[in-house]
């Protein structure tokens, strides 16, 4: 069954995943110690300053891009960053191991045995 002529189908499949990795891990360590800090620090806080120190705490959301979820979700891409590659066919998607060379040049590598219509 071949799409209608003016149907654009996205051929890149990484675009369609959402990003939460930081551009290094120290970088995302201290995002998760600032959220952390600001959801611990004002419940802490509460008995002494009051609950106006609750105030504090969707300001971790800031910090976390979201949820801590969400920020777990970004600390594990940060890691495979260049270290995993997807690859889809069929539909299907699959992780495996990145080539060298592309871990080196920064891009990702193409797998000759993959037809380029599924690239």
């Amino acid at each position: 069954m071949k799409p209608a002529p003016d149907v654009k189908i996205r051929t890149n499949a990484k675009s369609a995943a959402p990003d939460f990795a930081s551009k290094s891990v120290p970088r995302h360590l201290a995002r998760g110690v600032i959220g952390f800090g600001l959801i611990i620090g004002s419940i802490a806080m509460v008995p002494a300053a009051g609950p106006a120190t609750l105030l504090a705490a969707p300001l971790a959301l800031i910090a976390f891009r979201g949820c801590p979820t969400c920020w777990m979700v970004g600390l594990a891409q940060t890691i495979s960053r260049g270290r995993l590659e997807r690859q889809c066919v069929d539909g299907v998607c699959t992780l495996t191991k990145a080539h060298p060379a592309a871990q080196h040049a920064g891009e990702p590598s193409v797998d000759s045995k993959v037809p380029a219509a599924s690239r």
